[in-house]
């Protein structure tokens, strides 16, 4: 039995893995969420919602309070507009700046990750990495909407950061506290970067890369997430050039070998019409292949810096 911290005016009933939440107003109910948890160590699908619709305020609290108990919740079914995925994603916050996507037409916040059918090239993003944690005020999710799903391959996975530091061994652990690491966007869209210069295949994704990309910036490897309280990893490797520390090269290494081990996974399998959103403060992704001679598009939005969460 899963036990969800829901808002008040919410009732809970949980069986056979599912929690369902109901919202009432005057005693009447107005609403079922009915969410699912994968079984794994992160992940839940979240069902009796139509996120076409506006979203009242208790039901967005519901949301958030599942969101940030299984930190990647997915929505299956949802016929959404961009216009429905813009709205869905400020229900969370603010949008956040994707520096080096190019936006889709008409909607500046929204980026298409896109791989033709006949493509050849490297698949996108399929390393482990936290979203741009190279700024200054890196964003708190990000919303992922399926639109051409392949039948196979494709998945993605998502690693949970703070299972992952729970579980550390103690002489590593002591290592690590007060560490702080350096990121940088330099190894992926500067124009010597992975997407530069060198990626000479054909892309259906719109990648921008500029010499910006070389600037870094300063996080702690291990910080409290601002909602939860919980302590937690923070990116890894990849965004991570550096960590501010004796032998720093080696112990990034073995802080990526621990951090990305199989127990702390979760696999994601997309369906057509699928709304994902994560937790960019506590898990870490990667996209993963298989689909070769399939298209694959998804909408993504950036859940920005939400001053108001850490102020509460």
């Amino acid at each position: 039995m899963v036990v969800t911290v829901v808002p008040t005016g919410w009732h809970v009933a949980a069986s056979a893995g599912k929690v369902v939440v109901h919202a009432q107003r005057c005693g009447e109910a107005v609403m079922t969420l009915d969410i699912t948890p994968s079984g794994k160590v992160c992940g839940a699908t979240i069902r009796g919602v139509d996120l076409t619709q506006p979203l009242d305020t208790q039901t967005v609290a519901a949301i958030r309070s599942a969101w940030l108990e299984h930190l990647v919740i997915a929505f299956p079914d949802q016929v959404l507009t961009d216009e429905q995925l813009e709205a869905f994603t400020l229900n969370f916050g603010p949008f956040g700046t994707d520096p080096y996507f190019e936006s889709v037409d008409g909607h500046p916040n929204i980026a298409a990750v896109h791989r033709a059918a006949d493509e050849t090239s490297r698949i996108f993003a399929d390393n482990w990495h936290a979203d741009w944690t190279f700024q200054e005020f890196p964003p708190d999710g990000t919303c992922l909407y399926g639109k051409v799903i392949p039948a196979v391959g494709g998945d993605t996975l998502y690693v949970n950061q703070k299972a992952a530091l729970a579980a550390m061994p103690a002489d590593l652990r002591a290592r690590i506290d007060g560490v702080v690491a350096v990121h940088s966007a330099r190894g992926a869209y500067a124009p010597d970067g992975a997407y530069g210069e060198a990626d000479s295949e054909p892309r259906a994704m719109k990648i921008k890369t500029d010499e910006s990309a070389y600037a870094t910036q300063r996080h702690p490897l291990i910080r409290i997430h601002p909602e939860t309280g919980d302590e937690t990893l923070y990116s890894t490797a990849g965004y991570i050039i550096d960590l501010e520390t004796e032998n720093g090269g080696a112990l990034l290494k073995e802080v990526y070998e621990w951090q990305t081990r199989d127990e702390f996974q979760y696999r994601h399998k997309w369906e057509p019409n699928m709304l994902t959103m994560w937790d960019n403060r506590c898990v870490l992704h990667k996209a993963t292949g298989g689909y070769d001679g399939q298209e694959r598009l998804l909408h993504r939005t950036t859940i920005g810096y939400n001053e108001a969460v850490r102020a509460s």
